[in-house]
């Protein structure tokens, strides 16, 4: 069985875009704690690469922001793929089922500055306040 339970913070604002085939994808980072200290007395943190699909990714796009406190639930996927020197590298990531958002109302950033794509061109969105019922938690 690869079933996972993760609750942590967005270390960056979500990535959200489309593939060539019209599918929604978003990634995301969280940081979460080891339940253990470690020999200085300090918690270490783990930082987990999550990836959505679909609607779910639509919604993680439209109301993450970096800092906010997530529960997510999927399965571990690794792949591996070839850099552009020709390297082989490794990637383990979770494919997120779903994901809860914690942070409360009015205490996460719904609206800010907008975002833009992975590679910094044009906005992908502009976010402004919305009115509380539009939100889907």
């Amino acid at each position: 069985m690869n079933k996972c339970f993760l609750v942590g913070n967005l270390t960056r604002d979500p990535e959200h875009s489309t593939t060539a085939n019209g599918f929604s994808i978003c990634r995301f980072s969280i940081a979460v704690n080891r339940s253990y200290s470690n020999s200085n007395g300090e918690r270490e943190v783990d930082f987990i690469n999550v990836v959505t699909w679909r609607g779910l990714a639509d919604n993680c796009g439209k109301y993450l922001v970096k800092g906010n406190k997530v529960a997510v639930s999927g399965s571990i996927q690794t792949r591996n793929y070839e850099d552009k020197d020709g390297n082989k590298r490794y990637a383990t990531e979770v494919v997120a089922d779903d994901v809860e958002f914690l942070t409360p109302k009015g205490e996460g950033a719904v609206a800010g500055p907008a975002r833009t794509n992975s590679s910094g061109s044009k906005p992908v969105m502009e976010l402004e306040p919305v009115d509380d019922s539009e939100l889907p938690f």
